[in-house]
């Protein structure tokens, strides 16, 4: 377990170089987790105060609409970051769950202890600066394709974002993924399959 927290540290590291002291400051305050498929790491409508760190696994966030109907936001895979931000910022519930799509091994941090060390180390904070920029470069991207392509288009897009996940993916969640029903997602992958023959 301890070599998954130092894989962990060694990828903060490589984003910014951050002094050994203050990797071990973090190390102290990390923990493993495990969630089995279909298991959560956050509720719509529940508080969190952890940012996880995916050792192996894979994890998708929902939008629950009132009427029970489900949107898929995102995903996200190994070496990536799991967390509602905008509800750690504001103490407040989140809008979103985050779903484990696979059983999945995470590195847990509680943010608030972790966001102590930013206020004398500025490495800390180089460092949330470059995945907040990521962040925002994805979430723009992905407004852009609901905003002006069309479902095949935004399917185009899909396995040329995650070309290694659509093999790890049911075609519902995909078809959640980019709005539209199985059925269509359906269609448009037996019309593309016969431009391709």
């Amino acid at each position: 377990m301890n070599s998954l927290i130092n894989d962990f540290l060694k990828f903060l590291n490589n984003i910014t170089p951050i002094p050994e002291s203050e990797l071990q400051k973090l190390k102290n305050i990390s923990n493993i987790k495990k969630i089995k498929q279909g298991d959560y790491f956050l509720r719509q409508g529940d508080k969190s105060y952890e940012i996880a760190f995916i050792c192996k696994g894979l994890f998708r966030i929902t939008y629950l609409t009132e009427d029970g109907k489900e949107f898929t936001k995102s995903f996200f895979d190994e070496q990536s970051f799991l967390v509602s931000y905008s509800a750690l910022l504001e103490n407040r519930e989140s809008y979103f769950s985050i779903e484990a799509l696979e059983d999945s091994t995470i590195v847990v941090v509680d943010y608030n202890e972790w966001k102590a060390f930013f206020e004398n180390e500025i490495s800390w904070n180089k460092l949330l600066v470059v995945i907040l920029q990521k962040a925002f470069c994805n979430k723009e991207t992905r407004e852009r394709e609901f905003l002006i392509y069309d479902a095949k288009t935004r399917y185009l897009s899909f396995i040329q974002t995650y070309p290694k996940l659509s093999k790890r993916l049911k075609q519902h969640v995909i078809a959640s993924y980019l709005g539209i029903t199985p059925e269509a997602l359906s269609t448009i992958k037996k019309r593309l399959k016969l431009n391709l023959d």
